[in-house]
């Protein structure tokens, strides 16, 4: 009898010993499951947010004014520099710029021709995430279209996905998955489901489990594979059922209940394991409670230790989403939620308004000072923000824009602005660097401005370009009459660029006569712009609006070439004068354009005059100098437009010697007014021209009376109504061609 209760006592021993291995196993395997799938998400979380990294640095070089210039005018050597600058401070492998017609600038390596062209087939057909292989490497690569306003190529930020990658989201988890990046195609449709497969491999049970990833090439799909031993796993566990198997052998002589006591102790914990392990998959990551220092109570201690990990990865992954990585400060995802929360909180007694702003000439320190002294200033600025906000809220919206939403209390929305201006503008001193910010302010009230975050954050954005084009350091409320202006502008905008490939744009030329010699020395271009529906479009309503947009640049250059085409028809001894402006003054490019516009023409340089304005010498006058000096190389003459009307200094005159000083017409109209100021101011200029060896012309000449006037306080040349008003090309032949016997009434 002893032997056999001692034989039935053992085979209960060997089946409790059989079915806690397959409990063990079945756990494992579980286990091993939940943190491949919690691993596939928090890999894939850590993608997207690399992914968003990369896209928004590179929208945000893409959206750079002066990035677009350099692609929209091919400068390589720009393009090159501006994205290495990029990628070194953001610690990329691969910067580099793919244009439409499959140019490649800045790429790291070799990169052959089918590579580039699936490249470019992959960015036309709109992919801008996910991995992208060149060669034998792969890399996480996000792309942005560069637009001036059509797509002229796309700006490419990646990392490699090298082993030093993958080690780093091995990390990730908890065991060792081994993640690899795989070609689809290369494993069996069970592993492309998804669904984790065991299989054996050099005697080893493996769990595989495979997840899609974002791919740029639509013919390569990209696996992420994930892979863990089972038997490994299992083997932490033999130690437990070898002693398992000893209390079996020792205790054979226990009874059934001693057993049934045994066995509920072995698998309480691994229940309560268990439904802890499906907690948190589900996203509930709770604690198990450790009440044994046991195998158990080690494997349970790890799983809370490993749940954790998991929580505070999370936590962190989300908190990088929702704030700004410099300052700290909420970034435009919160402050939308932010928005939506406050506009739908229903029966508040305060109002509130969304404050938005930037620093005025942020990209002088960036250029002058550098970006970490730049960097420096944003964060002291967040600072300053966040101890002006008190119980408001503040958010940094990108590169030098930050926003605050503030309560009404005992000051007005104006008296808030006020302060809040005077607070930015507080000298201080950043990495060594004095420096004293200014900012403009827009603001949009919520409720009254906007019933939704993206109509408040547009209109505040409306209200903040007003304060900005009336003057920096000020602010402005939102009207409703800006929204429609800003659609206005933006139709314009479209419109301008249409003008410009269809052909609406056209030159007219209104003569300056020679008093001296009697006779037409030079034609000024103007441009004019016939609109399809609109009709003639003035200036004043194009101009600035093409300065502001860079569009200026291609039709100044247009401007130039036209001009030179023209005038080279004419007599040698007549010059073209064009209007160059600021923003094409200071376009790099600008030498290139004039040398290759007369080049092409076959007008000798000497003919060609550009009037430059005053203004150009208030930001950086030596640079300015540096520029006249090498339009002055290739033989053009220059002239000073509208002379007296802007920051004069005459300083610049002894620094330059100009050809032209042309006398703004706001002094010739008051020549008839009465008072012998602007005549004496005329005089003034005039005999400062003669002793510098440079010609004078009044603009806006329009009767006989100022013109006796002019000549004869020593005015050299005359333009305006009273000779000519804007006339054709074909009526300028006309002109050259009348007798000196029609310029009697404008001799002396």
């Amino acid at each position: 009898m002893t032997l056999f209760y001692s034989a039935l006592f053992a085979v209960a021993v060997g089946l409790i010993l059989t079915g806690a291995k397959a409990g063990i196993s079945r756990y494992a395997e579980h286990m091993i499951r939940s943190e491949m799938t919690a691993s596939a998400k928090v890999f894939d979380r850590v993608a997207a947010m690399r992914y968003a990294q990369l896209g928004d640095a590179s929208t945000v070089l893409a959206a750079d004014f002066g990035f677009r210039s350099a692609v929209a005018t091919d400068d390589a050597p720009t393009i090159g520099s501006a994205l290495e600058s990029l990628r070194s401070r953001l610690n990329l492998d691969q910067a580099f710029f793919v244009g439409v017609d499959g140019t490649i600038v800045g790429y790291r390596g070799a990169l052959s021709a089918g590579d580039a062209n699936d490249l470019l087939e992959a960015l036309e057909d709109g992919r801008t995430r996910g991995v992208l292989r060149i060669g034998t490497r792969q890399f996480n690569a996000a792309a942005s279209a560069v637009k001036a306003p059509v797509t002229i190529g796309w700006v490419v930020f990646g990392n490699a996905l090298d082993a030093g990658e993958m080690a780093r989201l091995a990390k990730l988890s908890s065991i060792d998955l081994a993640p690899r990046i795989v070609p689809a195609t290369t494993l069996t449709a069970a592993q492309r489901s998804g669904i984790a497969t065991e299989q054996v491999v050099g005697g080893t049970r493996m769990l595989v489990q495979a997840s899609p990833i974002a791919s740029f090439r639509a013919g390569e799909p990209q696996m992420l594979l994930l892979q863990h031993s089972v038997t490994r796993a299992l083997a932490d566990y033999r130690p437990m059922l070898w002693l398992l198997l000893g209390c079996g052998i020792v205790g054979v002589g226990l009874a059934g209940a001693g057993s049934f006591l045994l066995a509920r102790r072995i698998t309480r914990p691994i229940i309560a394991l268990k439904a802890a392990a499906r907690s948190a998959a589900k996203g509930d990551y709770t604690q198990v409670e450790v009440t044994t220092r046991d195998e158990i109570g080690a494997l349970a201690a790890s799983f809370n230790r490993m749940v954790e990990d998991i929580g505070a990865r999370e936590r962190q992954i989300t908190h990088m989403a929702l704030h700004d990585g410099l300052t700290g400060l909420a970034n435009r995802v919160l402050l939308r939620e932010y928005l939506g929360t406050a506009l739908a909180r229903d029966g508040t007694a305060r109002r509130q308004a969304l404050f938005c702003l930037d620093l005025d000439q942020f990209k002088v320190v960036n250029d002058t000072l550098g970006h970490p002294t730049g960097d420096a200033l944003l964060c002291d600025t967040a600072r300053r923000l966040t101890d002006f906000a008190g119980e408001g809220f503040v958010a940094r919206l990108g590169g030098d824009e930050f926003a605050l939403v503030l309560f009404e209390d005992h000051r007005t929305f104006d008296r808030m602005a006020h302060e809040l201006i005077r607070v930015v503008a507080e000298p201080c001193i950043v990495n060594g660097h004095r420096i004293v910010p200014g900012t403009s302010v827009g603001i949009a009230i919520l409720g009254e401005d906007g019933s939704d975050p993206v109509t408040l954050a547009k209109n505040a954005d409306l209200a903040l370009y007003r304060a900005k084009h009336d003057g920096r350091g000020g602010y402005r409320f939102f009207e409703a009459a800006m929204d429609a202006e800003a659609r206005k502008r933006r139709q314009m905008e479209l419109d301008l660029h249409d003008a410009i490939a269809e052909g609406q744009l056209s030159l007219m030329f209104q003569p300056l006569f020679d008093l001296a010699e009697t006779r037409i020395s030079a034609f000024e271009a103007l441009l004019r712009w016939n609109h399809p529906t609109r009709g003639m479009v003035s200036p004043v309503d194009f101009i600035p609006l093409a300065e502001d947009t860079g569009l200026i640049v291609p039709i100044g250059e247009w401007v130039i070439r036209e001009a030179c085409r023209t005038a080279r028809n004419w007599p040698d001894d007549v010059r073209i004068a064009v209007n160059v402006s600021p923003v094409q003054f200071r376009n790099p490019g600008l030498s290139a354009v004039i040398l290759q516009a007369l080049s092409e023409s076959g007008l000798p340089p000497q003919r060609l005059e550009l009037e430059i304005t005053e203004s150009l010498f208030i930001d950086n006058p030596e640079s300015t100098l540096a520029s006249l000096h090498s339009l002055r190389a290739l033989g053009v003459r220059v002239a000073l437009d509208d002379f007296g009307t802007g920051y004069s200094s005459l300083s610049y005159l002894r620094a330059f010697p100009f050809d032209k000083i042309k006398i703004d017409r706001s002094f010739i109209i008051d020549l008839l007014n009465g008072g012998g100021g602007a005549t004496a101011i005329i005089k003034s200029i005039t005999t400062l021209a003669e002793a510098l060896g440079m010609e004078t012309t009044a603009e806006g000449v329009e009767n006989s009376d100022q013109l006796d006037i002019l000549r004869e306080q020593g005015c050299s040349h005359i333009q305006g109504y009273y000779f000519s008003k804007p006339i054709s090309n074909t009526e300028v032949h006309r002109m050259l061609n009348t007798t000196q016997d029609d310029f009697a009434r404008l001799r002396a």
